[in-house]
């Protein structure tokens, strides 16, 4: 397996233990011609719509695109395009960092198992056209992270009608 697909591997990872505490399935399309590598459902619902779902385009870095309060990420102009529409079921961004060396990305010991470093998200709904060819910096707030609770609360959001 080459460097790019076990960054893939383990966001994915990262984002199913992410959507299995928080307490929600997950879906993955069979083809990812839309920009969307995984879907998350809520059984049930809060709200006036039931059964919410959030769409998920996943990327994995080990650069150094911190910055004090934001991450830069350059996301593929087709990546932002499809992530930019008024979609039916929304769409975000989730760039998980992970350290440079793969021996570093997991810590295991009896007590914990440990996935490192972070996933940050951004929706990029409603974001303006660009000129740009090949890609489009994105900043996350590194505010930002995406975590069980973050997860419940754009979830919750979703099923009264709002955006993340």
């Amino acid at each position: 397996m080459d460097i790019n697909q076990q960054k893939e591997q383990f966001s994915l990872t990262y984002i199913r233990a992410i959507a299995a505490v928080a307490g929600y399935s997950l879906y993955r399309p069979e083809i990812d011609n839309d920009s969307i590598d995984l879907g998350i459902v809520s059984r049930g619902g809060v709200g006036k719509i039931l059964s919410p779902r959030l769409e998920l385009q996943l990327k994995c870095t080990a650069r150094d695109i911190l910055d004090k309060s934001y991450i830069k990420y350059p996301l593929i102009l087709k990546n932002y395009n499809d992530l930019r529409i008024n979609a039916l079921v929304p769409r975000i961004l989730v760039v998980v960092l992970v350290p440079e060396r793969i021996a570093d990305w997991i810590k295991q010991t009896e007590e914990e198992l440990c996935l490192r470093h972070c996933a940050y998200w951004v929706s990029l709904r409603g974001m303006p056209e660009t000129a740009n060819r090949n890609n489009v910096t994105i900043e996350l707030l590194r505010s930002n992270q995406f975590t069980p609770d973050v997860l419940q609360g754009i979830i919750n959001r979703i099923s009264f009608g709002e955006l993340p």
